[in-house]
């Protein structure tokens, strides 16, 4: 049971200030209502703390319950709900208009293990000089690259020339990851 002031933005037993309270007990069942003086001596008898969780209701609404695990709770939520919130990154992949096989099929995999982490991937193929006359070429090669991983991926902005290097961004596409993943595990356990 708590006794020092609390630093949260909850009030706790004698830091609430009302009158009178709605009382909830440990199991979430409301009680009733209840001056705040009774519903503190219920709380201490049951050994647990007061705990204001809905100051601004008619009346306020406080709860019986541990309020370092009650605290504890309210983080892990919180933290959930953040990662929830996670935003998505946009990873850009760099080549060459004469880029090699091998070089072509390590930067896919790459780009690949990005959009199943959820991850937006830009492609963009750089010119030097004259390069830029070659220019059908770094289209070739990404759209390649749009083909290669169109088993997982959206298109979310097309072939786009900016200045001297062509771009394109690919989304994940979540069926099409869910489904890709279900066809692996069905490789796996044959």
């Amino acid at each position: 049971m708590r006794g020092k002031q609390s630093e949260s933005k909850y009030k706790v037993n004698n830091e609430i200030r009302v009158e009178q309270v709605r009382l909830i007990d440990e199991q979430g069942k409301m009680i009733g209502i209840y001056p705040t003086r009774e519903a503190l001596k219920i709380a201490s008898e049951r050994d647990l703390d007061l705990v204001l969780i809905a100051p601004q209701a008619d009346p306020p609404v406080a709860r019986i319950i541990d309020y370092g695990k009650f605290i504890f709770e309210q983080q892990k939520k919180e933290k959930a709900e953040r990662k929830k919130q996670a935003q998505q990154q946009l990873k850009e992949i760099r080549f060459k208009w004469r880029t090699d096989t091998h070089d072509f099929n390590f930067k896919v995999r790459h780009a690949r293990e990005f959009l199943l982490e959820g991850n937006k991937v830009k492609a963009s193929v750089f010119f030097r000089g004259r390069e830029i006359m070659h220019q059908e070429v770094g289209e070739e090669l990404l759209n390649r690259f749009i083909q290669e991983l169109s088993d997982i991926s959206k298109i979310d902005q097309s072939l786009k020339s900016e200045g001297k290097r062509i771009s394109v961004i690919l989304a994940p596409d979540k069926a099409k990851i869910q489904q890709y993943e279900k066809q692996k595990k069905q490789e796996n356990q044959s």
